[in-house]
């Protein structure tokens, strides 16, 4: 269901059929347009009936009275008003939209008595609303009766509320967030026969309309390189790999650039030490932190962040075919360092290692995020609730620690040392792709932290939150886009001019 939104105010409204949705705080006698929308005061007596009484996220929803301009009515429970947060609003929103179903018109009336409604906090609301209708269904000829508009048209939200020009401000930024959110989503979601290293590619070099600098690095020009190890996984695929790099110069010129980095295996089928069976189709995912680094440049550059900012993602296929390398083979990276492949299935690791050494060489960058659906040792210490944080310095490490609570995307520091470095020594090369079965996240960040040399850096391990995480009233969808929202945030509280 996609959705068109409008802000108005109140006296300049009048609505006319469809929804009526209307907020209520815990303790306050009515809901924010009551008086418009139910002229009979229906809504008190269906409450007492249904004892609703405006808690958070509950809801009523009832056919409107005889007289209301609307059809229908959903009343919104907001809890304690004195303790609404930006996030709060952005589920709010979520929450109203499962409940609307197939409508054509929608008016909120956003100004809940009781509640500090600011402009940013009605821009929250619509981004919940938008955020939560997300759906990838370009794949299904048949839609089910209920999900299909008669009129194919987006819904049209109507928002109302007395701090118009400040909420339709704060949404200009939030709808380039939405974009680059859905773009992350839709790049997980896609099928990888469908999307490969190629189209992926194509797909980031789309953001040049925005003002991104996008250049793609061929398998030719990245073996000039010396890229061992992102060659090494790829030559198993009939695909040819790519690295992508985007470039959005939103700062002075002086000012050194913020860099990301993003693992982008198309599909990962663990090569020679292939995946089970059972829930491999789920490795189309494996590009969940490319998809969030391509996300994150559509979002700075929409929003004309004042930032210099580079995204790099190296786009492979994982498969076994009788070119793939082998446990037990020697790749030699850019950075010069030998690696030992113990496992082939330990492969995010081997892209990143020459992305992040390209990233570091070539562009000096003040600090370095990269974010890979690296291991699923990550999930077994944090399930799907919080992505894995490794930093190699602790000003950087809770400045993503503080977005990540600020955008409910959050981050848990695990750690690093010298001890976990002794893990993937290896008697033949520099050091091996893998340390073993114990501490799998950690030796996988320790490997990563040997390929920035001292650049403040911090590895974020998203594959339990990139992908089939827990949906909630924000997000709906298999790919979650996690990520997107919490750079977006790093960059506007700590690194924006």
């Amino acid at each position: 269901m996609s959705m068109k939104f409008e802000f108005t105010f109140a006296k300049s409204h009048k609505p006319s059929g469809g929804v009526a949705v209307l907020l209520k705080s815990a303790g306050a006698s009515a809901a924010a347009g009551a008086d418009v929308a139910d002229p009979e005061n229906v809504i008190a007596r269906a409450a007492k009936i249904k004892k609703f009484t405006g808690k958070a996220f509950s809801s009523l929803d009832i056919v409107a009275p005889h007289g209301s301009p609307a059809d229908r009515i959903v009343v919104l429970g907001l809890g304690d008003a004195d303790a609404l947060t930006d996030h709060d609003w952005l589920k709010a929103g979520g929450a109203v939209a499962a409940k609307l179903g197939s409508v054509d018109k929608v008016t909120v009336f956003i100004d809940a008595p009781d509640a500090n409604v600011t402009g940013k906090a009605a821009a929250d609301f619509a981004l919940g609303m938008e955020m939560n209708a997300y759906a990838f269904d370009s794949y299904k000829t048949k839609k089910a009766d209920d999900d299909a508009k008669p009129s194919g048209k987006p819904t049209k939200v109507t928002i109302v509320t007395g701090t118009v020009i400040a909420a339709k401000k704060a949404f200009t930024a939030a709808q380039a967030v939405a974009e680059g959110v859905f773009l992350a989503r839709d790049l997980v979601n896609e099928p990888a026969n469908v999307l490969g290293p190629v189209e992926f590619a194509a797909k980031a070099k789309e953001l040049e309309k925005l003002g991104v600098e996008v250049e793609i690095l061929t398998e030719k020009e990245m073996k000039k390189l010396g890229m061992g190890a992102l060659l090494g996984v790829a030559q198993g695929s009939s695909r040819p790999p790519r690295l992508v790099i985007m470039q959005w110069k939103g700062g002075k010129s002086k000012d050194r650039p913020l860099a990301f980095v993003g693992k982008g295996v198309v599909f990962d089928s663990g090569g020679i030490s292939i995946k089970p069976a059972a829930g491999m189709e789920e490795m189309k995912g494996d590009m969940g932190g490319a998809a969030a680094v391509t996300g994150l440049m559509h979002v700075l550059a929409a929003r004309e962040a004042k930032v210099n900012a580079i995204g790099i993602i190296g786009l492979v296929e994982n498969m076994p075919d009788g070119s793939a390398q082998r446990p037990g083979d020697i790749v030699t990276s850019m950075s010069g360092q030998t690696i030992e492949v113990i496992n082939t299935d330990a492969e995010g690791r081997l892209v990143l290692c020459d992305a992040l050494w390209y990233c570091n060489d070539r562009f000096k960058p003040q600090a370095i995020i990269d974010l890979a659906t690296l291991t699923g040792a990550i999930m077994v210490a944090l399930a799907t609730h919080h992505a894995g944080l490794f930093s190699n310095d602790d000003r950087l490490a809770g400045q993503l620690l503080a977005a990540g609570i600020a955008t409910h995307e959050p981050l848990w520091r695990m750690p690093l040392g010298r001890e976990y470095d002794k893990m993937i020594d290896s008697k033949f090369a520099d050091m091996k792709n893998t340390g073993g079965r114990h501490g799998g996240a950690v030796t996988a960040a320790q490997f990563l932290k040997r390929f920035v040399k001292d650049t403040p850096w911090a590895h974020l391990d998203i594959a339990g939150t990139a992908m089939g995480a827990p949906t909630d009233e924000v997000n709906q969808s298999w790919g979650s886009g996690f990520g997107v929202r919490l750079l977006d945030e790093l960059v506007r509280a700590s690194y924006e001019a």
